[in-house]
């Protein structure tokens, strides 16, 4: 039997993500999946072979055959869930956005502390491979010194659930829901923003979902961003979950003083570009399983085998990013000043 128990909390689109990482870590099973729907409970166990499915949340976290929780439920669980798991002594990856609010954000990391359980939250694009290589030639200066930074995410929008258009529940719409993903991205690879000018906007008022219910979107469906990074570069962030074809996760343009990086563009995954060379270079990549290099890293930090990460610091960090860019707009794009962790 496998020596390392996970039991997953929610079972909505994103389960299958973490779901199918976790299937490819040796020595992890994930024991039991649980939601507030015994149904889709079950439904997601059969698919990945779970032994166990169960609408209690709270014994699904204290059983004794489970070490980590991982949580994918809708967000505004997301803090109690937490609490809940590292009061049960239980190590836990939470999915992105780490919850509404930075308030939020610092009870759930005051629990960690208190409890000295590890809290990771899970950035699903630091670990694709175009994003390490990236990370690997702007080190090397291999484009020189980054001046100036364009990301795009960008999607046709959720049409799975309600609550993705309600202001309760997720109140920055787009940019705390697609657009967290980009600001993680540019802290991981450019330092931490300093400052923000920002406009949002409500493009589309009404959706129809995919059961054929129509719902009043009470929240930003597309926003603009710009960052500034101190001494790193000039970042411009767009924001939509209004785009018909959308980027494919990401799309992300970095220049340099003699070079310049694409990543999941229609150059492909990575490619350059450098002064004097007007042909574009097409990088190689290993073409890994999604979510393996995650998941293999959160368990071998656990297990002690591969430092812990930060990644929960990095989530309050990201709700302060996103807290000055509606400051912002509600100020009609005025600058500012992102609050230091």
């Amino acid at each position: 039997m496998a020596d390392f128990g996970i039991a997953l909390i929610g079972a909505g689109s994103i389960a299958d993500y973490h779901l199918r990482g976790l299937s490819e870590v040796a020595g992890v099973s994930v024991r039991v999946v649980a939601s507030r729907t015994l149904a889709k409970a079950r439904e997601v166990a059969a698919r990945y072979d779970v032994p166990d499915a169960t609408d209690d949340v709270p014994a699904a976290m204290r059983r004794p055959d489970v070490n980590a929780v991982v949580i994918t439920s809708p967000d505004d669980s997301h803090e109690a869930l937490a609490i809940a798991a590292l009061r049960a002594g239980r190590d836990v990856l939470l999915q992105k956005p780490m919850a509404p609010t930075s308030a939020a954000c610092r009870r759930i990391l005051a629990v960690a502390k208190e409890t000295g359980r590890d809290l990771q939250v899970s950035w699903m694009h630091r670990y694709f491979e175009e994003v390490d290589a990236a990370r690997v030639l702007i080190a090397e200066g291999a484009i020189g010194q980054v001046t100036s930074v364009r990301i795009r995410n960008a999607t046709p929008g959720p049409d799975w659930g309600d609550w993705f258009f309600r202001k309760d529940i997720v109140g920055a719409g787009v940019v705390l829901q697609l657009g967290t993903h980009g600001i993680d991205l540019i802290g991981h690879l450019f330092g931490t923003v300093a400052s923000v000018s920002a406009r949002t906007s409500t493009q589309v008022a009404q959706r129809r979902l995919r059961d054929g219910r129509m719902v009043t979107v009470e929240n930003p469906d597309t926003a603009v961003a710009v960052y500034d990074i101190g001494n790193g570069p000039l970042v411009h962030h767009e924001m939509s979950s209004i785009e018909a074809a959308g980027t494919d996760r990401f799309r992300m343009e970095i220049y340099g003083t003699t070079g310049t990086l694409w990543l999941r563009t229609e150059r492909g995954r990575l490619a350059s570009a450098r002064a004097g060379r007007p042909e574009w270079k097409t990088h190689d990549l290993v073409d890994a399983p999604l979510g393996r290099r995650q998941h293999q890293q959160w368990i071998d930090g656990l297990r002690g085998s591969a430092p812990k990460l930060t990644t929960g610091l990095d989530g309050l960090r990201s709700l302060l990013v996103v807290e000055a860019i509606l400051h912002s707009a509600e100020r009609d794009g005025a600058r500012v000043s992102v609050e230091p962790v």
